[in-house]
């Protein structure tokens, strides 16, 4: 499950302490206006080392195109996107090779596969998500030339909202060795009514799998999600008037079907499994131990998962946007 999509279809490979992560792209139509300057934007605002908010692992994360584009323009064939990994701290996991961390998939590869990458999680690492931003920012090209344009935004920190006071807490947590999650919003407007099809194939089906599959979501909603839970069907409904909606409860989906409003999804985020605090643990050998994991890594999430969550929204709204081409 290394691919994304039916008809913008891609496949991320690479390891955290790889050479290189990237993306492949089959089905990016062609004629589309496209080179580095493009993906580029969004890999820096993903990328680590930027601020003491973040990782201090150092990478340009700069793109290369390596297929697909000629003469700066999509040609049709697969688009081949490479970043590669120069800041390599492989030493740093050393010690922790025969220890299973506690919140990381150490423990469910190795049962799954029977092996793993330690060095920074390998596939399951965070850096496995520069090839998914990469083939976004050729979504998003792609979806801005049809009026469709993809925003995120922090929405809270540990319950905190205030900008000063989201650094200060993501802050505090750095420097006693922990981590807190958040929330984010991402927010798609301009999309037409009529993208989704029904059934298995809603809309919002292929957003909230396409959220979750992101390794530090744990809860997605669409529109105003679990608070709908609390209403009467009347507060609820979004009223239709000749205008159009007169509210967005339902986040620009009904029946799995884009509605032509904006479509609003929020992702809860986890706290950063890897932390400087002692924890209980075991080892492969099944021993008790307690572990404190080293290297560089985000006290929260949050501010780095925008471009990655925007990504993926860009992604399924490419292939649905595709996928309702055949309909014309």
């Amino acid at each position: 499950m290394n691919t994304f999509g039916r008809n913008f279809a891609v496949t991320t490979f690479g390891e955290s302490h790889g050479p290189a992560v990237g993306a492949v792209i089959d089905g990016c139509p062609a004629q589309l206006e496209l080179s580095a300057a493009d993906i580029q934007p969004l890999l820096d605002r993903r990328r680590p080392g930027t601020s003491p908010l973040t990782s201090a692992r150092n990478e340009a994360d700069a793109v290369e195109i390596l297929s697909g584009v000629f003469e700066g323009r999509t040609t049709g064939a697969p688009v081949a996107l490479l970043v590669r990994n120069r800041d390599v701290h492989s030493g740093d996991y050393e010690a922790l090779r025969d220890m299973f961390r506690p919140g990381h998939a150490d423990y469910t590869y190795q049962e799954k596969y029977g092996c793993r990458d330690h060095r920074g999680g390998g596939r399951s690492s965070g850096r496995e998500t520069v090839g998914r931003v990469a083939a976004g920012a050729v979504a998003l090209k792609y979806l801005a030339a049809n009026g469709i344009a993809v925003t995120g935004r922090i929405v809270s920190v540990h319950g905190k909202t205030a900008p000063p006071e989201i650094e200060a807490e993501i802050l505090a947590a750095k420097k006693a060795g922990d981590s807190v999650g958040g929330i984010a919003e991402i927010t798609a407007t301009g999309c037409p009514a009529g993208l989704g099809d029904p059934v298995f194939g809603k809309l919002d089906a292929a957003i909230a799998g396409a959220m979750m599959g992101i390794g530090a979501v744990k809860g997605v909603g669409i529109g105003d999600g679990f608070a709908v839970a609390a209403r009467f069907g009347s507060e609820n409904n979004d009223p239709m008037t000749a205008t159009g909606f007169t509210s967005n409860h339902a986040g620009g989906i009904l029946g799995g079907i884009s509605s032509g409003q904006a479509i609003v999804v929020r992702i809860a985020v986890k706290p950063t499994p890897s932390i400087a605090k002692v924890q209980q643990t075991r080892d492969i050998h099944g021993n008790a131990t307690e572990i404190t994991v080293g290297g560089r890594h985000d006290p929260c999430i949050v501010p780095r998962i925008l471009p990655v969550a925007e990504a993926m929204l860009a992604l399924v709204l490419a292939d649905a946007a595709l996928e309702q081409e055949k309909y014309r």
